[in-house]
């Protein structure tokens, strides 16, 4: 509510005359609800593309159970609970960004918006070194695919590989919206640098937290559908 006062307020004809409001808007108020329920619109969508691919991991573990628990014990818990604390880490950087926004603190901006970047690298770095382990020991699917521990006489080593077809396809569709994230926050940092952001005007700062939280949220049910259950069955 006082959001919507504040923006309201805005409503004048300075500015109506403000530099990024778009001629086919009315007002900032307008341009900035608009903006932001393009953005949940998106993630719909994002929604339904990943659980599209989560359904379909749930419904191949049901049916190649054992295979599944086996392969995730090859799962890093270190560093896969490592990258789960970054990125939360990183929602709070990115919290804390649109609120210096909203406050038109340029400069707790700009650093918020830097360590929201350095924690995405620390993640996808981090998730580089767990796919060249993957690598290292023949887990990637494909010709090359190799998978020595012991494993019950009704289990196929096809349905093992195809726990690391789903695992490097959710990890890796994660990372790609991770390092478009990264690249996204980057393009907010320059324009705080510009100084574009004012108490009326900071939508593409919260539209991109937006996004960044979402992204946030799909690894805290990636992690432990692949790391976590099922890892010590009884």
């Amino acid at each position: 509510m006082f959001r919507r006062r504040k923006l309201s307020d805005t409503t004048t004809a300075e500015a109506q005359e403000h530099r990024f409001l778009q001629h086919h808007f009315e007002d900032l108020f307008q341009q900035h609800e608009s903006s932001t329920l393009g953005m949940w619109f998106f993630m719909a969508q994002e929604i339904l593309f990943f659980g599209g691919l989560l359904a379909a991991y749930v419904v191949y573990r049901l049916n190649y159970y054992d295979a599944f628990i086996a392969a995730s014990q090859h799962q890093d818990l270190v560093l896969g609970t490592t990258n789960t604390a970054v990125l939360i880490l990183s929602s709070l950087t990115m919290a804390l960004a649109v609120r210096s926004a909203q406050l038109a603190r340029r400069k707790a901006i700009i650093g918020f918006l830097i360590l929201t970047m350095l924690l995405g690298g620390v993640f996808v770095g981090i998730k580089a070194v767990e796919y060249y382990d993957h690598w290292e020991h023949h887990l990637v699917p494909g010709p090359a695919f190799e998978f020595h521990d012991p494993l019950p006489s009704d289990v196929l080593p096809q349905t093992v590989e195809m726990f690391y077809v789903l695992y490097f396809g959710l990890t890796g569709l994660h990372a790609l919206h991770m390092v478009i994230g990264m690249g996204l926050v980057a393009w907010i940092a320059w324009r705080a640098h510009r100084n574009h952001f004012t108490p009326d005007y900071f939508g593409p700062v919260e539209v991109v937290g937006l996004y960044w939280h979402f992204v946030d949220i799909v690894w805290i049910f990636l992690f432990p559908l692949l790391y976590l259950i099922g890892r010590h069955p009884q």
